[in-house]
């Protein structure tokens, strides 16, 4: 891309053009390097949208209230991006896009930007490009932002360090009475929703959920936030303006207790840490052709332990390496 299409594109992002936007998103999930310099100088216009992390189990109905949540959100005029993250299609490498297929109804809508990643082998529950895309929503003037994760699994809690506000969202009937306590769920919620509670198991749901809460509560750091449980149905409309006012109460505590900044630097540390990872392991895969076959012979006549040959591999790699 060149210079000349680089100022373009940025103040595309900046006018909040839907293609620039579009267009700048493509370029941080093709992890171009030529792209760094644009994707720089809009990070460092891009401090006023509040983040919010959707995540929960597969099957929680978590789609469906984003959308619901976005409606909402719209009649205050605000506008919102939503990243939805897929899992990965084992044929094409994309993402399968079921987000984007419940969320049809909101595409009319010029106030609300989606956009579906694929999670492309990335741990976490996140894309790869999910921090750069929050960054350039920020930027085009998307008042909040909605990560919406591939779904929590036992190491799937990485949103909670990308989000101002992390809701957590549990289901009845899926068959585990303590989905809160697997996967950490626990601890990384501000708030917590139980989707489908038109169903008769909901209140079941509701009352162990709570009752962890109160549990879970009295172990951990003193905070301004007491986490809450919303009971919600996307389907008859309920809860979701509840869950919204949650949503902006929990900013407006964060903000007033001096915890804002203590999370924007938790946030920052995570995309440091991200961010070399992500370097590391795309210098190691352009460099490593060539220097595993010998290796792997050795290894499977038991010339050599794992460990020596990982090493090995390493060594031969950094040395070509070039940050």
């Amino acid at each position: 891309m060149s210079v000349v299409a680089s100022k373009d594109l940025v103040k595309g992002v900046f006018e909040g053009r839907i293609w620039a936007i579009a267009r700048m998103i493509t370029r941080a999930e093709a992890s171009d390097r030529a792209s760094e310099d644009a994707l720089a100088e809009i990070y460092k216009s891009s401090r006023n949208a509040h983040v919010v992390g959707i995540t929960g189990v597969p099957g929680s109905g978590k789609s469906t209230l984003v959308a619901e949540l976005c409606k909402t959100i719209r009649k205050s005029g605000r506008k919102v991006g939503i990243i939805a993250v897929d899992p990965t299609s084992p044929f094409s490498g994309g993402a399968i896009l079921g987000d984007r297929i419940r969320m049809g109804e909101l595409v009319g809508d010029e106030g609300v930007f989606i956009r579906s990643m694929a999670t492309r082998g990335a741990l976490g529950g996140l894309s790869r490009a999910t921090l750069p895309a929050i960054d350039i929503l920020d930027a085009a003037g998307f008042d909040i932002v909605i990560i919406e994760t591939v779904g929590v699994g036992q190491d799937e809690v990485d949103v909670v360090r990308a989000a101002h506000t992390t809701v957590v969202v549990s289901a009845p009937g899926l068959g585990d009475d303590i989905q809160a306590i697997k996967a950490g769920i626990l601890e990384i919620a501000d708030i917590h929703v139980v989707s489908k509670c038109d169903r008769s198991d909901a209140n079941k749901t509701i009352s162990e959920l709570k009752n962890m809460l109160a549990i879970g509560l009295g172990l951990s750091a003193p905070s301004a936030w007491t986490p809450s449980v919303i009971a919600t149905s996307a389907a008859k409309k309920e809860g979701i303006d509840t869950l919204a006012e949650a949503i902006d109460s929990h900013v407006k505590v964060l903000k007033e207790s001096g915890e804002w900044q203590s999370r924007r630097l938790t946030m920052a540390e995570m995309r440091l840490l991200k961010t070399a990872e992500d370097i590391l392991r795309d210098e190691f895969e352009r460099h490593r052709a060539g220097k595993i076959q010998a290796l792997v012979k050795k290894l499977a006549n038991a010339e050599i332990a794992p460990q020596g040959a990982a090493r090995k591999l390493l060594e031969d790699v950094w040395k070509e390496i070039s940050l």
